[in-house]
């Protein structure tokens, strides 16, 4: 094949597609619908605000090629952009043709400004007024008054304009910001909508009908929304840099006006228009993208919380938790006994936060380490800390700052943590701390016993309840020596060496990692079976490619379950011909990373915050732990095997790097996630 790798860029297009597909999909209740729209909608920004970005900057300073691929930037971007266009395309498509009829047909309406009734129109004018011109700077352009700075991705309204000002000035054009402080979209009152209904009104179909009004003593003739994307990509230097919070405040600001590299126009704004603002911002057709529609679908998330609507959403359930925990008894005689793991979200987190809670309130706890990479703003885990270093225990955070779009969050909660007296070190600039790890120090009956955490997913109490991740709490002498040797290479940037029960990035995971592929391989070789089964985001680290295609020509049945990013090709005719890949995306999001190898009968399963990727492997400190119980290596396996029996929220990737979304048809139907909560979850029956 000439290329046997697929591009990153255009393989992570791919997975927002399938993201997109579930708003389509019958089957989803109809408020999950439009919040999985919503995703698609946040994923986009990002994917311009980060690869294509990326990409365009590559372009613009004359780059070489980048990836296993070589291809050149221009070219991925030429082909991007047709891919892009189509996406957003169908965005709007399924929203006022799928969407919105089929809400509103269910009490769910977002009323059109041409339908509002009298009463709406007076309360909106009311509202107008009170709410929204105190807050609003209506400009108009001259030498000494230039087109304002635009906020990354805010709304904006350009606006044609007739007349002298009153000073005598002809005025063409002019300009509404829209402060981040206004809501995007209106409830209307009961009293003013039908019966049994729910009404929204779009902040920009506000706007737009009392323009006028913002402007006395000019015509308006036309108001149109834009929305412009900027490049958001941090760079710090770690050769250049003495202050890295410093360092990175000023980056955090400064890429709130980076280069801008989209720009969203409302379909009806006429071309000189749209012209003045590509020609401001610096942007061609290929970046603009004209849309029918409001111009930051995610603004529509705040609608997917209508408690009263249950039907529209789906079904709540108890999240359970293992028998091992289901007493009074304290979590240090529990993990004194037995190891834990828990399977979230449809095992509840709170004994991971009650871990850290206890140890934070034992006397007996002398030390709590912990890495953070995003944690939320109202984080209980850092509340424990702070009670932790303010009660006189050490305490111990590593906190990676340059975690993406949560590096002001992570700033605040380290000068927090440093204000309570805990040390705080940060991650190593180039290598960010990926590492999901907790370790407690307890004297227990006269000996000193680490307790430990380990997990695949964050410390993030809120994203618990949606992302699929393992968690592990164990006391095992030689697993807690491991981390500590982790969390010494942490701090004090020495190598952990010689660890029984774990692996880490960037040192051992990733020779690790391709031994034991080629161990499958020699083994199918000898004739005996083989099979590697990982589970992870995502994959694009070459070698690693090369050696499952060199597995697969072996005879290795390999299976992969990659949510995101998948650029190895399978079940192609003499590379990979027994590789196959598969996606679930369904109700919650698939994180949890594990990789599991036959080795000749000696089966070996492995639990990590690593994905298969260059940068994981090579440039972020990664963790990556042994499960060697044999009943929770059966869980485990039976967990992966449901995974690829999955016939109702799977998508299979074929050679050519398109997916093809399986149907039970005839067959049993197998859904993985509704499994894992009917076995694992109590569901929680709502009463019409």
């Amino acid at each position: 094949m000439k290329d046997p790798y697929i591009n990153r860029e255009l393989s992570l297009l791919e997975f927002n597609k399938r993201v997109l597909a579930q708003a389509q999909d019958p089957n989803i209740p109809l408020l999950e619908r439009l919040r999985f729209m919503c995703i698609s909608c946040t994923n986009l920004d990002e994917f311009f605000e980060i690869r294509v970005a990326g990409l365009k900057q590559r372009i613009e300073i004359g780059a070489p090629a980048q990836g296993p691929q070589k291809r050149p930037s221009q070219d991925v971007f030429d082909e991007l952009r047709g891919g892009l266009s189509e996406m957003v395309q169908r965005q709007y498509r399924v929203l006022n043709d799928e969407l919105f009829p089929q809400l509103a047909d269910a009490g769910v309406r977002f009323v059109h400004s041409d339908d509002w009734t009298q009463e709406q129109n007076e309360w909106l004018a009311r509202y107008f007024n009170d709410q929204v011109v105190p807050v609003l700077t209506p400009l108009t352009f001259d030498p000494s008054r230039p087109f304002p700075r635009i906020l990354n991705k805010s709304l904006n309204f350009i606006v044609r304009l007739h007349g002298k000002d009153a000073f005598g000035r002809r005025r063409h054009r002019g300009m509404v910001q829209a402060p981040r402080s206004l809501p995007r979209v209106i409830t209307l009152p009961d009293s003013i909508s039908k019966p049994g209904e729910h009404n929204f009104v779009f902040l920009s179909s506000i706007i737009r009908v009392h323009v006028e009004s913002l402007f006395p003593g000019l015509d308006v003739d036309g108001c149109y929304q834009f929305r412009v994307t900027r490049n958001s990509n941090l760079y710090v230097d770690d050769e250049e840099v003495s202050d890295l919070v410093r360092a990175l405040e000023g980056q955090l600001e400064a890429s709130r006006y980076g280069a801008a590299v989209r720009i969203e126009i409302g379909h009806e704004c006429p071309d000189d228009l749209r012209e003045f603002l590509l020609d401001h911002f610096e942007l061609t057709d290929d970046d603009t993208y004209m849309v029918d529609g409001p111009v930051n679908l995610n603004r529509l998330s705040t609608v997917c919380e209508l408690e009263d609507r249950p039907k529209l959403l789906y079904t709540p359930f108890i999240q359970g938790l293992p028998e091992e925990l289901r007493s009074d008894e304290n979590i240090f005689s529990i993990l004194d006994k037995k190891n834990v793991l828990l399977h979230h979200p449809y095992q509840s987190f709170a004994p991971v936060i009650d871990f850290i809670g206890a140890a934070a309130a034992d006397p007996d706890v002398l030390a709590i380490k912990q890495t953070l990479y995003r944690t939320g703003a109202a984080s209980p885990v850092v509340d424990h800390l702070v009670t932790a270093a303010r009660s006189g225990k050490e305490v111990t955070v590593v906190i990676e700052l340059m975690a993406r779009f949560d590096e002001a969050a992570n700033i605040s909660l380290a000068n927090r943590l440093q204000e309570a007296g805990a040390h705080v070190v940060y991650g190593l600039v180039g290598f960010k701390t990926h590492a999901k790890m907790t370790l407690v120090v307890r004297r227990n009956e006269g000996q000193l016993v680490r307790y430990m955490h380990l997990g695949t997913g964050n410390y993030h109490h809120a994203t618990t309840s949606v992302y699929t991740d393992y968690g592990y709490l164990s006391s095992s002498k030689r697993l807690g020596e491991d981390v500590h040797k982790l969390f010494l290479q942490l701090t004090s940037l020495t190598r952990a060496d010689d660890m029984t029960r774990m692996l880490a990035s960037p040192f051992s995971l990733f020779d690790a990692l391709l031994e034991k592929i080629r161990r499958e391989t020699e083994n199918a070789k000898a004739g005996k079976p083989a099979r590697v089964i990982v589970k992870v985001n995502s994959l694009n680290e070459p070698q690693l490619i090369d050696a499952m295609y060199e597995a697969s020509q072996a005879g290795v049945q390999i299976d992969l379950i990659l949510r995101g990013i998948c650029s190895l090709r399978p079940g192609v005719k003499g590379l990979s011909e027994n590789i196959r890949v598969r996606s679930i995306v369904g109700r919650f999001l698939e994180h949890s990373r594990v990789y599991y190898f036959l080795n000749d009968g000696e089966e070996e399963f492995y639990c990590s915050s690593a994905d298969l990727m260059d940068r994981n492997m090579f440039r972020r400190n990664e963790s990556c732990f042994e499960i060697r119980q044999k009943a929770m290596k059966e869980q485990i396996q039976r967990d992966l095997e449901l995974f690829l029996a999955d016939n109702c929220q799977s998508w299979l990737l074929n050679g050519d790097g398109s997916y093809e979304r399986l149907s039970p048809g005839t067959s049993e139907r197998v859904s993985a996630q509704e499994t894992f909560l009917e076995n694992l979850a109590a569901p929680k029956l709502i009463q019409d």
